[in-house]
């Protein structure tokens, strides 16, 4: 056998014309089934009540504010879009305060069990939130908690607290322990050596992920339609309009709720990475 066959069969065939304009062809076609539904609701939320409403659409904005300021003078929407804001609030904050001491635990520490431990955070993703819906509602009613906003942001935050462990526990594991060693050796504490050393590494990822919490109990819309009445979060207020509200209040109310997310991923689209830790490689 000759050199060159030799050679022809130990180096892999690059990938064929074909093989190429498959893959250029999925990426289009995932970027167009994402874009075009966002571009298409930028346009009607832009666009005037009567542009909305009109047919054939158009696709080209007005830059008209008429169905932007229908939706804010809707009666309810502003108390709806407030306790959305409230909601997520909450939970972004208790998610912080409750995840990112477990995921500097269990990035710190070997105890027995551990694996177990992060393997039932997960599993608490596993319940259906539908499943859980009616033990919820009667335990918010015999405990006072149901249509509150504090209430809602507790179920919130259990839908967020494994997302806001797994990526502070990866970006705690990013740091290396040798640091707060070495503050421990000038005279710091455990805590103190957390405050001046790793805490201003980890502050823009514990950012991302309490954005990431916003973003959950932003989007939740099941819990909020069932455990809130008067207190309906806008997602849920929006829900209960659905069949009576006209089309240019719909559009404007899903922009209004999509904005956030998109903010949340250009923002902090790097720090996702270390929920599987690819950002501590």
């Amino acid at each position: 056998m000759s050199d060159a066959t030799v050679s022809e069969i130990a180096l892999p065939r690059a990938p064929g014309k074909a093989g190429r304009y498959v893959y250029i062809s999925g990426v289009v076609l995932l970027c167009a089934w994402v874009l075009i539904p966002l571009y298409l609701l930028l346009v009607n939320t832009l666009s005037s009540p009567e542009t909305v409403n009109s047919f054939p659409k158009s696709f080209i904005p007005e830059f008209d504010l008429g169905s932007l300021e229908f939706f804010t003078g809707f009666s309810g929407m502003l108390v709806a879009l407030k306790n959305s804001i409230i909601v997520a609030a909450i939970t972004m904050v208790l998610s912080i305060l409750i995840g990112a001491p477990a995921g500097y635990a269990l990035s710190r520490f070997d105890f027995r069990g551990k694996e177990l431990f992060r393997l039932l955070i997960l599993l608490t993703r596993a319940f259906p939130l539908p499943l859980l819906a009616l033990p919820l509602a009667v335990l918010f009613i015999r405990t006072g908690l149901d249509d509150t906003a504090f209430g809602l942001a507790l179920v919130h935050t259990t839908l967020a607290i494994p997302f806001s462990v797994l990526i502070t526990f990866s970006l705690f594991s990013g740091i290396p322990i040798e640091l707060e060693e070495a503050a421990w050796t000038l005279g710091c504490n455990r805590v103190t050596a957390f405050q001046k050393v790793v805490l201003p590494l980890i502050l823009p990822g514990i950012t991302a992920s309490a954005i990431f919490a916003f973003v959950i109990s932003w989007n939740e819309v099941f819990a909020a339609a069932v455990l809130t009445i008067e207190n309906r979060t806008l997602t849920a207020f929006l829900l209960q309009t659905l069949s009576e509200s006209p089309l240019h209040l719909k559009f404007a109310g899903g922009f209004i709720l999509v904005v956030p997310a998109l903010i949340f991923i250009f923002a902090v689209r790097k720090y996702l990475f270390a929920m599987w830790g690819i950002a501590n490689r």
